[in-house]
């Protein structure tokens, strides 16, 4: 596996030189920034992840007031209360995606947030103090605990929020690949595990954060 420095040299002759490689490579917010966004809009990222999922992301992009207007700002409490005659209204609701499987999740959701609250003080909290030497820890916990977060609707959801992530793009793959770390798009625990042990190395080496060695990576290919 080359050493950050290698792979940064890469991307570097790819990106124009180290100058314009580093205005490339932006960080993430820091923990204090994170702690200042209220539940509510965690909530609101997850519900346009999960619906930008297989979907055309302009078309959730701009019917978003109306998703706001729909579940009352993501008010958590309000969300969490949702029942039938809410459900039949959302799904006839033209202003949105009308998809009754992610409308749903949107309660799920609110729900999951409500259990972080209670076990952290706020779902804030929970998320953005999560290690990010236990990344893929985080992501598997929103896999398991919440709804539709899996496979890349979790990692973008993070990455939208701000929080110190990486995303497993074609390009990030693919270096994974020819750094020897996985052999394929990693699925299993233990590929997560050498791709997360791989970016502890990395960050250890330069002292970056996942996010700009998420975009090394794929500047390096692409």
């Amino acid at each position: 596996m080359r050493t950050f420095d290698d792979i940064f040299d890469i991307a570097a002759v790819r990106k124009s030189g180290a100058d314009a490689l580093n205005e490339l490579l932006v960080a993430p917010k820091s923990v204090v920034e994170l702690e200042g966004v209220g539940d509510d809009r965690w909530l609101a990222c997850m519900t346009k992840c999960i619906f930008q999922a297989g979907f055309n992301w302009k078309v959730v992009e701009n019917m978003w007031p109306g998703f706001e207007s729909a579940f009352h700002g993501f008010d958590i409490n309000r969300c969490v209360m949702l029942h039938d005659d809410d459900f039949d209204h959302l799904v006839a609701n033209k202003n949105i995606v009308r998809h009754g499987t992610k409308i749903r999740s949107v309660q799920a959701n609110a729900v999951f947030i409500t259990e972080l609250a209670k076990e952290h003080g706020s779902a804030t909290k929970a998320l953005a103090n999560w290690p990010p030497s236990d990344y893929s820890g985080l992501l598997n916990m929103l896999k398991k605990r919440g709804s539709r977060l899996g496979g890349n609707t979790g990692p973008y959801f993070l990455r939208f929020m701000g929080v110190d992530s990486f995303i497993l793009s074609r390009d990030v793959v693919a270096r994974l690949v020819a750094e020897g770390v996985v052999d394929k798009t990693p699925t299993s625990q233990k590929a997560m595990a050498d791709v997360q042990e791989a970016f502890n190395i990395w960050s250890e080496q330069s002292g970056r954060s996942l996010t700009e060695i998420s975009r090394l990576l794929a500047f390096s290919i692409g």
